[in-house]
């Protein structure tokens, strides 16, 4: 047995990656975006919103990084970096939109940077 690194900057490199094994066409729709992590930066996060990010993040098994002034609701924004595949963005860009606090806009404006970057 051999190992070997993979570095699978997009959907297309995913597929192709998981075709090189052998993988069925119908299982390389399904896998390839869970093969694709994406860290994504945002600036100024209201506390509130904040909050609700980071709990969507990890209910799916993802990660989002704060400010330790989140939890206490001590500053007014935060920064964030988001961490998961595309398949949890996809899951949580659903929950999100259907959240207040600008979470809508923010989820579309998300949505449309992965994929776009994809």
């Amino acid at each position: 047995m051999e190992l070997e690194k993979l570095e699978l900057p997009d959907l297309r490199a995913a597929e192709q990656a998981l075709m090189s094994v052998g993988a069925d066409p119908r299982g390389v729709a399904i896998m390839k975006e869970k093969a694709v992590f994406r860290v994504v930066k945002v600036e100024g996060v209201p506390i509130r919103a904040a909050n609700l990010i980071k709990q969507t993040f990890l209910a799916h098994g993802a990660e989002a990084a704060v400010s330790r002034k989140t939890a206490s609701f001590s500053a007014e924004t935060t920064d964030m970096i988001l961490m998961g595949t595309l398949a949890q963005y996809r899951a949580i860009l659903a929950r999100l939109r259907e959240q207040p606090f600008g979470l809508r806009e923010l989820s579309a404006a998300l949505e449309k940077f992965l994929w776009e970057n994809s």
